[in-house]
């Protein structure tokens, strides 16, 4: 019998790649300028689109959703294909996918660099870039489900699951947190009010860092065994490791609310639930 030969196109995630270098030196070297400011004030240049209240945010958000960002695509794009033995389902929305993400970053950082912002820590993007991530976001979740639809391999490896339980997570999160109400083109104010306002932004804030984790957990699921050229030792505790993780990590935002007028039930679950973190990435030891 023929053995079957797979070959995979690394087009996109070279470019996601080469995005993901540009995006950090521009991130980083915005978050220089801003420590900077904090020491020489004169660094603000006396100009209102490079004071520290407009250059911060312009730092966290290419650094979060740039740099950070194009580093998760590129090894989503990269690992899937290899996992489930299979290109990616639409060439088409894999361009469109990176196209669309670095449009969304150049229009931010415009706008935050002309003072347009909801206020929001981590989501002070106005209401029309919001729509727009969420659009590029649904074209990145159809490119992977066609995928997984679409494989030769029948076994999801645990990776895979750190992916599918990161867009959709992160999907919930910027959807809930950024109902708005437009007032102009690049007007809005928040859904909510007072204390909920609070707690639904801080829930999202403190899962920005979800962004952060559990995408580059699900990488290191398939590079680490690559490179140690080794299985992982148990796959048992990957899926605890999965299930803890996405059962309390989404609810220790209320740690950033303690001493507040946020219910006191509630900063103590938070609490105890931040507690309970400590022991979550036990199952990365495997």
């Amino acid at each position: 019998m023929e053995l079957e030969k797979f070959s995979y196109d690394n087009k996109i995630p070279k470019m996601f790649a080469i995005a993901t270098v540009t995006w950090g030196v521009v991130g980083m070297l915005a978050g220089v300028l801003a420590a900077f400011q904090l020491a020489f004030p004169a660094l603000n240049f006396n100009l209102e689109f490079t004071t520290f209240g407009r250059v911060r945010p312009v730092h966290t958000n290419a650094v979060i959703f740039a740099f950070v960002g194009n580093a998760i695509f590129t090894a989503v794009y990269y690992s899937m294909p290899r996992l489930l033995k299979t290109p990616m389902w639409s060439n088409a929305l894999s361009k469109i996918h990176f196209w669309g993400w670095q449009l969304i970053i150049v229009a931010a950082a415009a706008t935050l660099l002309a003072g347009f912002t909801t206020s929001k820590e981590y989501a002070e993007l106005e209401w029309p870039i919001d729509i727009a991530i969420t659009l590029i976001w649904v074209v990145f979740g159809i490119n992977m489900m066609g995928t997984i639809l679409t494989r030769r391999e029948r076994h999801l490896y645990v990776a895979i699951w750190f992916y599918l339980g990161s867009w959709i997570t992160v999907a919930l999160l910027h959807i809930v947190n950024s109902f708005e109400m437009p007032v102009s083109g690049l007007k809005s104010y928040s859904w909510y009010a007072g204390v909920q306002d609070a707690l639904v932004q801080w829930w999202y804030g403190h899962n920005a860092v979800f962004f952060l984790t559990t995408p580059f957990l699900g990488m290191m699921y398939y590079f680490l065994p690559k490179a140690a050229n080794r299985p992982i030792y148990s796959y048992r505790l990957s899926i605890v490791h999965f299930w803890s993780l996405i059962f309390i990590y989404i609810w220790a935002g209320p740690h950033h609310l303690l001493y507040t007028a946020l219910p006191e039930w509630a900063q103590s679950l938070g609490t105890a639930l931040s507690v309970m973190l400590f022991y979550c990435p036990a199952g990365a030891v495997c």
